[in-house]
């Protein structure tokens, strides 16, 4: 067996997937005709529907496409110019080049084949995926769109004017992730469009090539001005792949183009900023991680830890439309649903957990608030929390409120804005990937401080902490769960202060400059090294911090440690002149200059010539000078012309004799005493050394002391932050509830019910205007207790049944009349209950029942009337067959009395005559299935009437709701039955 080869991690031509599901085949017929025979492009076919309907498409396409149609089999090679279609009862994928079947498993209700293989298409392709979404009624292909567009691929929907059934689209389109919203045949045209681009036709090396880079800088500043946000140093390659990919959309080719269209319509600016923030994010995505959390992390966090002590506060960065951030809260909510099973739940709640969820895109940050998520979008929640964490909306799911109270949403750009502080978990994930090497640098110190000591980050699969993973302990390594060093060096923040950009054509211009400094430096130190004299430049300390050409022969290292000082570095013989020349110049603030210093190199003696000139410092106050070394001219040679001259001079040095040798010990003396002073200077020197190194260590301590309160100023810029973000909140929070407040005084003042809202105090919160009338209230009514009015009725116990009603947290209803009018009313009470199922009054309603009830008094009147005026004796039995109601005929027929008859049961009447085991059986069926009887024959002998035959018939009837009643018949059949033979 030869070995399999590897499948190839891309094709080299786009693949089409098209989702339908009720109404997909007259989309189809539309669709397919005006794709031509040579796309260059695959098409698959995925159907929801069942099988009956899926597996008659292959044979149904081919009439409507010039391209071969074939149903996929498990492992079926995909090539361009072919339509493939998705077989019954099966799931499909894309693995490399290949099409992968196995059994259609569902989750929930339906299954979601559509979003399986779109995913699988995002993943393989990239942006050569393609989807697009055509008639159906379920919301199956959404998710998929989302993974496709995130890929960079390209999506498409029908438009409603044109689609069968319109449940489908309209999904997908308010996701956010569909490019085109189009006919079918417009979808045909721009599918062909789209298939010849470079971008997507061909798998090209250079993808990301988009001209100037002047065009890019000028764009990204657009879309700086337009959003506030600056892309700048965002990654590169997923940068350019964007822009590029609104550039196709809009049909053009270069850069340039792409900004005079911006130009001409800046709504495209928003566009491509949302294409930019890709919104990648499901619930539970890599479900180890969260087991991690559940099992490991989160447990450690409540360790020791009193649930309404200290809140456990979770900050989410970059979290996109919430489904991490509900994932996160899902999970700890069980952990603490299993650590204190006997709390109540929403204290536990309000005072137990913070979370923090944070992004740039206000859409985003507004469809997670509101937590409204479509089926496929919990396609990977269990059913269990599913039903204990969302409920069931029409379209799909909402998270529940006790979940949605948890989380708080507000808008932040954590490359620039103050963090939150004292957080005891970040999740991370999938955020840094986007950012470029500057932006992580800066963006990883403040998840750092914003951490509490030991606090947890969790980061996606493929991010790392880089330079700052000594700042941080590794805990799980699969999933990239870290714990800050709780003794760890702070890192320095940036957030709070400037926008961090660097401009490129200025980094140009940068590099300029320095390229033309380095030629110019470069010619100076050549000259300075063969035609400038030696010299050096020192300080006002007598530190050397310049050298300028060759002073080897003038200066030396000094011995044990490296220094810079001209004192120890001076040649013997040329620090005391040298001293000398630099205080005169410093004291006349002019240039000096010593002849005949004889300085000892090398065990040679020579004379040299300094000149010591003052130069101004770099600041106003700041004072160098410049020393430069002259070897003297060597003394011309004495003149032995004349007899005369050689003993002029030997009469003169004998008589100078005595003198130069005082003059040498004087100058010998004189040089000692120099030399203590010299030292005498050293030593004080080294004193100010000492005392400057005590300012320093002060000047430590300062900076310290600076540093401290820098960093309380950032702990107060993080609180601000926090404050903000609550602040956000709460004004969203005051809008709802403004909302709410709104609805429901419209909705009290246009309900035609009287309706009083009471408190568990008893006192009045609000009513209805018919209310006012029927109970006799007006607005300043609103605070009295419901026992102190006087309604407008026959009933005056209406505190104490609203008593009864919060004392047993059950339904109370009594009959009660007007008193002016008469007419009738329904009194109902109900609990008043909280949305945490708690009991905080009670709410009283008044339905008008009066032509109801007169309707069946009519009712009743017609219906005593026929049966008493009925030839065939009837009964009327209650839902316990005992007999309420006999008519005159029952009397007349059986010759018993009402006192023998009512308020018995059937089976007991006579003498058990109707006690028959069939008979039983049709009257339990007649009361449990509401079915009937027909033409029963009982055959007895009755007590008064002798041997009869009886033919009874019954059926039930419900007067009213909650009251069960039978209509029974009798028909005495006795003198038919005995004609019946002899007749015949």
């Amino acid at each position: 067996m030869s070995p399999r080869k590897p499948l190839p991690k891309k094709l080299s031509f786009p693949i089409v997937g098209i989702g339908a599901s009720a109404g997909g085949l007259e989309a189809f017929s539309q669709l397919l005709p005006g794709l031509p025979a040579d796309t260059g492009m695959a098409f698959v076919i995925v159907q929801h529907l069942d099988a009956s309907s899926a597996g008659s498409l292959p044979g149904k396409l081919p009439r409507f496409s010039k391209l071969p149609v074939y149903e996929v089999t498990d492992g079926m090679e995909v090539r361009h110019d072919r339509i493939y279609v998705i077989p019954a009862r099966a799931s499909m994928t894309l693995r490399g080049k290949f099409l992968q079947l196995k059994p259609r498993a569902t989750v929930g209700q339906q299954p979601l084949p559509i979003d399986l293989f779109f995913h699988s298409l995002a993943e393989e392709l990239g942006n050569q995926a393609i989807g697009v979404v055509l008639s159906g009624t379920a919301s199956d292909g959404t998710d998929g769109c989302r993974a496709i567009n995130a890929a960079g691929g390209f999506t498409f929907a029908q438009d409603e004017t044109s689609a069968k059934f319109t449940r489908m689209p309209p999904s997908a389109v308010a996701s956010g992730a569909i490019d085109f919203v189009l006919s079918p045949e417009g979808i045909a045209r721009e599918l062909v469009r789209i298939g010849k681009h470079p971008f997507v036709s061909e798998v090209a090396h250079d993808l990301l090539s988009l001209g100037d880079d002047a065009d890019l800088v000028e764009l990204l500043s657009l879309v700086r001005a337009a959003s506030g946000v600056d892309f700048e140093h965002y990654k590169q390659t997923t940068l350019k792949r964007r822009i590029k990919r609104r550039m196709v959309v809009h049909r053009v080719e270069t850069l340039k183009e792409y900004l005079r269209y911006i130009k001409a319509d800046p709504a495209e600016l928003n566009e491509l900023y949302r294409d930019i923030l890709i919104n990648v994010t499901g619930f539970f995505r890599d479900k180890e991680a969260f087991e991690a959390l559940g099992q490991d992390i989160f447990p450690s966090l409540l360790q020791e830890r009193k649930v309404n002590e200290v809140p456990i506060r979770i900050w989410v960065p970059g979290c996109s439309t919430g489904e991490e951030v509900y994932s996160l809260a899902i999970v700890l909510l069980e952990c603490l649903w299993e650590k204190t099973r006997k709390s109540p739940i929403g204290a536990m709640i309000s005072k137990g957990v913070q979370i923090f969820a944070t992004d740039v895109s206000e859409i985003a940050l507004d469809g997670a608030r509101i937590g409204l998520y479509s089926e496929s979008a919990v396609a990977d929640v269990s059913k269990k929390r599913r039903a204990n964490f969302f409920q069931a909306v029409d379209g799909g799911y909402q998270i529940s409120k006790l979940i949605r109270e948890m989380c708080v949403f507000a808008k932040q750009n954590v490359t620039k804005d103050p963090p939150f502080s004292n957080i005891d978990l970040i999740s991370c994930r999938n955020l840094l990937i986007y950012l470029g090497p500057a932006l992580q640098k800066r963006v990883i110190p403040t998840l750092h401080y914003a951490l509490k000591p030991n606090g947890y980050l969790l980061l996606g699969g493929s991010e790392s902490l880089g330079a700052f993973s000594d700042h941080f302990t590794l805990i799980n390594k699969k999933q990239k769960i870290y714990q800050k060093k709780s003794i760890a060096a702070r890192l320095i923040t940036y957030f709070g202060g400037p926008d961090y950009a660097i401009r490129k054509p200025e980094a140009k211009a940068e590099r300029i400059g320095e390229a033309a400094l380095s030629v110019e430096r470069n010619v100076e130190r050549v000259l300075l090294n063969r035609f400038v004299p030696a010299s050096i430049v020192v300080n006002e300390q007598m530190e050397i911090v310049q050298f300028r050409g060759r002073t080897g022969a003038y200066l030396e290292p000094a011995s044990a440690s490296p220094t810079f000082s001209l004192s120890k570095m001076a040649r013997e013989g040329l620090l005391i002149d040298l001293r000398a020349a630099l205080n005169k110049a410093r004291k006349n603030n002019a240039v000096v200059r010593k002849e005949g210093v004889f300085i000892r190199s090398n065990w040679d003696t020579k004379e040299v010539n300094l000149d010591v000139i003052p130069v101004q410092g770099q600041t106003l106050h700041e004072r160098v000078y410049v020393v430069v070394f002259q070897d003297a001219a060597p003394a011309p040679p004495p003149d032995f012309t004349g007899e005369h001259k050689i003993k002029k001079a030997l009469h003169k040095q004998n008589f100078l004799a005595p003198e130069n040798a005082r003059l040498t010990q004087e100058v010998a003396q004189l040089r000692d005493q120099l030399q203590l002073l010299i030292e005498d200077y050293e030593t004080t020197t080294e004193e100010f050394k000492s005392a400057n190194e005590e300012v320093l260590s002060a000047n430590e301590e300062l900076q310290s002391t600076n540093e401290e309160l820098e960093t309380a100023k950032e702990e107060l810029q993080s609180s601000n932050e926090e404050l903000t973000t609550l602040n956000e909140e709460l004004q969203n929070r005051n809008i709802e509830l403004s909302v709410a407040n709104n609805d429901l005084t419209n909705l009290l003042g246009n309900v035609n019910i009287p309706v009083v809202m009471v408190g568990n105090d008893l006192r009045i919160r609000r009513f209805t205007p018919p209310a006012q009338k029927l109970l006799n209230l007006i607005p300043a009514d609103i605070g009295r207790r419901v026992g102190e009015i006087r309604p407008n009725l026959d009933f005056d116990k209406l505190e104490q049944i609203v008593r009864e009603t919060l004392d047993t947290a059950t339904l109370q209803q009594r009959e009660v009349h007007e008193q002016e009018s008469g007419r009738s009313y329904l009194l109902r009470v109900r609990p008043y209950k909280t949305w945490d199922n708690k009991i905080d009054g009670a709410v009283i309603s008044f339905q008008d029942v009066d032509s109801l009830k007169r309707t069946l008094d009519q009712t009743r009147l017609y219906a005593d009337a026929l049966i008493e005026n009925a030839r065939e004796p009837m009964l009327i039995l209650d839902g316990g067959l005992r007999v309420t109601t006999a008519n005159g005929a029952f009397y007349k027929a059986f010759h018993v009395s009402r006192e023998e008859t009512e308020d018995r049961l059937i089976y007991e009447l006579g003498n058990g005559q109707w006690n028959v085991p069939r008979l039983r059986s049709l009257f339990d069926n007649i009361s449990q299935n509401n079915s009937r009887i027909d033409d029963f024959e009982v055959e007895h002998e009755f007590l008064r009437l002798g041997r009869r035959i009886m033919i009874l018939n019954a059926r039930r009837v419900e007067p009213q709701s909650g009251r069960q009643l039978i209509v029974l018949s009798i028909a005495d059949m006795t003198e038919q039955k005995s004609k019946g033979p002899r007749g015949s």
